[in-house]
């Protein structure tokens, strides 16, 4: 509760400070006396201050520590408060006892706080009778708190159940509701001014359109729609791949026998006559082959008769074997004009060893064809590193000849043997970027002459690549897929067209547009029923249906 403070001077008189008095404008006046009490110092002017000031209606507190005060103001019936800020409380007729040592508070020194409304605290008292407080000079100061000390009886108690408001919680209650006002005000700032945003969620039906066409794939060279041209990418990797296998052929291994062969001329020829080496001789079921070359001279014809050349060449049997240790005999030629007269024939012996076959290294190709390739195409799959879409079609396997060990119709010591071959696989992958490329151009031919409908979906997450061909270096591949067509929406329009409306209003608006199954909106906070005015407050939010 407001107050008015008057700081009493040495210098005023009672006239002073009762026009003071009058002049507060508040009903509390707080009376602060100087260090020297001087005009207060009577019992007289304290009665006539607070008669004064009943009768402006305005109640006076007297502040200080003096006890000589403090007993004065109980008798002339005046609150007394230690500082600006302790509750006025009505003195005990006790505190009449006088201590020289105690100094009046200076005013000038005490801070201004917070007084509340006092009660009326009633005390029995023996007051002067009008009669003689008129008679009163109240310029005479002879009348001093001595002189009236015996006259002055204890009064009694102030009334119970009388409160004094505490002033520091009064102003601490203040403060708080200030502060939370304050909070109040910046809440009601934010949630009008700054929270309010909302989402448009537009349901709108799309119909299916299939996308399906044949690409050559290029390599290197750039996409080109025009020419039906598709970048294409390639992986390989190659590996060593090797299977095991049982030879199963039977050859004997032994040693082959040797001999000589007299050669004779029989044809009648003045050209001389070549035996190339490799001529063979056989005596029906065995075979040998020369090891030598011969050459024959003409036929000579003397006094004696007719003479005919003749030679001697080593031979080998054409196999090895026992069975070819032969006596001498004759042996016929494949060289026609000549006859063969062989030597014993030794030295031939039979072993029969496990060999590898051709049948036998074609068995075990086949093996490694058929082998898995899973792991391989796995392989090919993650070294495509840009996402692109592998044509699974594509793989293929280049195996180089193979190479046996042992080689075919070699010995196998432990009848065991080996087939190993080094192949190159690889793989064909297409851009994402390029299918795209193709899926739009594909679906904008559909669009045309339809500038209410837009592409929602090119396809590109269903897009299937098939029909892998390879012809004399030429490789196709057919792209197949399905976009989404619907309405053509601008979302900056929509946002625009939406803003400082209720939800009723939106839904009739955007409902409207062809192709629109549904409209919903979606606020900020529960308070905010309104879109805001700001577009930027505004998003818009898509949602497919598709046919």
């Amino acid at each position: 509760m407001n107050k008015d403070v008057i700081y009493i001077d040495v210098e005023d008189d009672i006239t002073a400070i009762i026009g003071k008095i009058k002049a507060c404008k508040e009903n509390i006046v707080a009376l602060v006396p100087p260090k020297h009490v001087g005009i207060l110092q009577s019992a007289v002017n304290l009665r006539l201050l607070d008669r004064m000031a009943s009768t402006s209606h305005k109640r006076l507190v007297l502040i200080t520590n003096n006890q000589a005060l403090i007993g004065l103001s109980s008798v002339a019936g005046i609150p007394v408060a230690k500082n600006l800020q302790s509750k006025p409380e009505m003195a005990e007729v006790s505190a009449l006892s006088l201590d020289e040592d105690d100094d009046i508070i200076d005013g000038s020194r005490l801070s201004v706080g917070e007084l509340a409304r006092t009660a009326d605290l009633v005390t029995e008292r023996n007051e002067p009778s009008e009669k003689e407080i008129s008679a009163i000079n109240i310029d005479d100061k002879s009348m001093s708190v001595a002189a009236l000390g015996g006259a002055v009886k204890k009064p009694t108690k102030a009334k119970t159940g009388v409160k004094v408001p505490n002033f520091n919680t009064f102003r601490k209650k203040l403060f708080i509701g200030i502060g939370l006002a304050a909070i109040l005000i910046g809440f009601l700032v934010w949630a009008i001014g700054f929270a309010p945003a909302a989402t448009v969620i537009i349901t709108a039906g799309t119909t299916p359109a299939p996308v399906s066409m044949t690409v050559t794939l290029g390599g290197n060279a750039a996409s080109d729609v025009t020419k039906g041209t598709i970048q294409s990418e390639t992986q390989q990797t190659k590996n060593d791949v090797t299977v095991a296998f049982t030879p199963t052929g039977q050859k004997d291994m032994g040693v082959q026998a040797t001999g000589t062969m007299k050669l004779t001329r029989t044809s009648v020829s003045s050209a001389p006559m070549s035996v190339p080496v490799g001529t063979s001789f056989t005596d029906g079921t065995h075979v040998f082959l020369s090891t030598q070359a011969a050459t024959l001279q003409g036929t000579q014809v003397g006094t004696s008769g007719i003479i005919q050349d003749s030679a001697t060449v080593t031979v080998q049997a054409q196999s090895p074997g026992d069975v070819y240790n032969l006596p001498a005999q004759a042996y016929q030629s494949d060289v026609s004009g000549i006859s063969a007269q062989g030597s014993a024939m030794s030295g031939g012996t039979t072993r029969i060893a496990t060999v590898v076959t051709a049948d036998d290294v074609q068995k075990a190709t086949a093996q490694l064809s058929g082998q898995s390739t899973d792991s391989i195409k796995q392989q090919l799959i993650k070294q495509f590193a840009s996402g692109e879409t592998v044509i699974s079609d594509s793989f293929t396997a280049n195996m180089a000849t193979p190479i046996s060990t042992p080689a075919v119709n070699a010995e196998s010591t432990d009848g065991k043997a080996q087939l190993t071959a080094s192949v190159t696989y690889s793989m064909i992958g297409i851009a994402k970027s390029d299918l795209e490329l193709y899926l739009t151009a594909n679906l904008n031919k559909q669009l045309t002459g339809n500038q209410n409908q837009r592409i929602y979906d090119d396809g590109i997450s269903k897009v299937q690549l098939s029909g892998y061909v390879n012809n004399g270096g030429v490789s196709t591949v057919n792209i197949n897929s399905t976009g989404q067509i619907g309405p053509q929406i601008d979302a900056a329009q929509i946002k625009d067209q939406v803003k400082g409306k209720i939800l009723g209003d939106v839904q009739a608006s955007i409902g409207a547009i062809p192709g629109v199954d549904n409209v919903d909106v979606k606020f900020s906070y529960f308070w905010v029923r309104t879109v805001p005015t700001n577009v930027n407050k505004i998003s818009v939010e898509f949602k497919l249906q598709n046919g």
